[in-house]
């Protein structure tokens, strides 16, 4: 593999060349366990001004690089962003979580609207405009949206919850299910092309709840959408990588490989590491458990670098199994990403 001379290792990963380092980045690393983040959470009044107010959200997004040797910022926003730029009433309640108006038929699937030029997907496209203007050399900006089953089951559910409702409609394949998945395609093609336009070099599709399908379903509702999802945003943006975050499928990280296409998958904790370094052909994005980053240091940093240790650094980008969690101690984050720097120094030092 021929060394790159490209200034961002994540980008070099995602392309297929050898990185100058190991690509570290954190799924939530702007967000509640920052102290920084939560004066500014507390200034805004509410979560959907911090993440509509472009100035804000710019500088929570900024807020872990000023702290971490991370080389991605990810654009700070929500996976319900589409729904909200659909129609859908959206707000977040404290200690609840989001409660998000709820489609349940055809007739309301209808209702839905395109995302077009509406205000919120257009403060999200200045946010990364803004973030995008003074990101230091070697730093990669990724955009994101939610993966189709994932946000579909919130548009039914009306917010968090076990999803029943959703994984129900799903086994009885109704169709304005299926219509509306399809809405949420397009929506979302047109969303990751407005953000690649506004300045992200990379696209992360996040299909959180995609393992809590069975099997018999997943082809239908998980597989075939990411692809159609991935397809489309390839026929506007073909140079554009695409990280695809199908949280626990398992060995059905394969398939979501065969049928997408995407330059990296992101995997989940569970996941055994070498089962991924030796059954997928691409980049591979996790999977350090982020319950790790509540312990010990030292049990942390070694995980850390035994993950290091299995994947080979031109395949890898060093990331958790999910998102950062609300209580971790923001040292945690410094001291994993010291054992994989660490890690990797003293194997090129021989």
């Amino acid at each position: 593999m021929k060394v790159s001379v490209h200034r961002k290792p994540l980008l070099d990963v995602l392309g297929g060349r050898a990185p100058k380092r190991r690509p570290i980045w954190f799924m939530r690393q702007a967000g509640r366990y920052l102290p920084e983040y939560r004066k500014l959470r507390e200034q805004a009044g509410s979560f959907l001004k911090l993440c509509y107010h472009p100035d804000l959200a710019a500088e929570v997004t900024l807020q872990p690089l000023r702290r971490y040797d991370v080389d991605a910022a990810i654009v700070f926003a929500d996976i319900l962003v589409v729904p909200h730029a659909m129609g859908l009433d959206l707000r977040f309640e404290e200690g609840e979580g989001p409660i998000l108006e709820t489609v349940r038929n055809q007739e309301d699937a209808t209702r839905l609207k395109a995302v077009g030029n509406s205000a919120q997907v257009n403060a999200v496209y200045e946010t990364l405009g803004r973030v995008g203007s003074t990101l230091e050399d070697g730093i990669a900006l990724i955009g994101f949206c939610g993966g189709p089953w994932t946000v579909a089951s919130y548009m039914i559910e009306g917010g968090s919850s076990n999803r029943e409702l959703s994984k129900g409609i799903a086994a009885r394949g109704e169709a304005w299910l299926r219509y509306m998945i399809d809405k949420l395609i397009e929506e979302s093609v047109d969303y990751l092309s407005g953000q690649v336009e506004a300045g992200a070099e990379a696209v992360q599709i996040f299909d959180s709840w995609a393992g809590e399908l069975p099997e018999k379903n997943r082809e239908d509702f998980v597989e075939k959408p990411l692809a159609a999802l991935v397809s489309g945003f390839r026929k506007r943006h073909a140079d554009t990588p695409v990280i695809v975050f199908a949280r626990g499928v398992g060995h059905g990280h394969a398939a979501i490989e065969r049928a997408t296409g995407a330059q990296a998958l992101g995997i989940e904790s569970e996941l055994s590491i070498e089962w991924a370094r030796d059954g997928l052909k691409g980049a591979v994005q996790g999977n350090l458990d982020p319950e790790l980053l509540l312990g010990p240091e030292d049990v942390a940093r070694e995980a850390a670098a035994r993950l290091a240790a299995v994947m080979p650094m031109e395949r890898h980008i060093f990331n958790l199994g999910h998102g950062i969690m609300p209580v971790t101690r923001p040292e945690m984050i410094t001291a994993v990403i010291d054992a994989v720097r660490l890690h990797d120094a003293c194997k090129a030092s021989g």
